[in-house]
């Protein structure tokens, strides 16, 4: 399985303003088999325990000693700080995972079958790997590790279609922002 590749397009520190451009962006997307993917870098149980309430299948990580994943039965407020993962959710979730954030960095990544054909780059539509949006929520890169007080928006393509990703940066009036990097996940 390859990685997807991700450009940013939007910065702000309006997170409304971005899950607008998310949504925009989603209206012209194949959204057949959407889910959601979360991350997060959580560093107090205000913020774990409603992710956990809202996500209780979530999976968790240790930092550090090569970020050990948690066991059954483990507490994860124990483990504070902490890398929490969740796949595969719900699109109705989004909100309640954003409230629960408060300043935690965080990740949400919209995963679905495909982006439009680009036929004014070359493109025809393309398919699932390289078909994703996320929203960086309080946090500058897609690997957690710039916090921040502002959010980007990422626009994720295949490699050999790069040229796509400025196309749907001016499908919805915006151009990208920052350099074309490999995605984490």
């Amino acid at each position: 399985m390859s990685n997807s590749y991700a450009q940013p397009i939007l910065r702000t520190t309006d997170l409304s303003e971005g899950l607008r451009v998310v949504e925009r962006l989603l209206a012209i997307a194949d959204l057949r088999e959407l889910e959601i993917d979360y991350a997060a870098h959580v560093s107090s149980t205000r913020t774990l325990t409603p992710l956990f309430d809202l996500l209780p299948h979530a999976g968790w990580y240790t930092e550090g000693d090569g970020d050990a994943p948690s066991k059954a039965g483990d507490d994860p407020s124990a483990h504070l700080p902490l890398r929490f993962r969740a796949w595969a959710a719900e699109p109705e979730t989004v909100p309640a995972f954003l409230e629960a954030l408060h300043d935690t960095p965080a990740t949400v990544r919209w995963d679905f079958r495909g982006w439009p054909a680009a036929p004014e780059v070359g493109l025809d539509c393309g398919g699932t790997r390289g078909a994703f949006v996320t929203l960086c929520v309080n946090v500058r890169d897609l690997d957690l590790e710039e916090p921040a007080t502002d959010h980007t928006v990422f626009v994720h393509v295949k490699q050999i279609e790069a040229e796509r990703a400025p196309w749907l940066a001016a499908q919805v009036g915006l151009q990208v922002i920052g350099d074309l990097v490999m995605a984490p996940y």
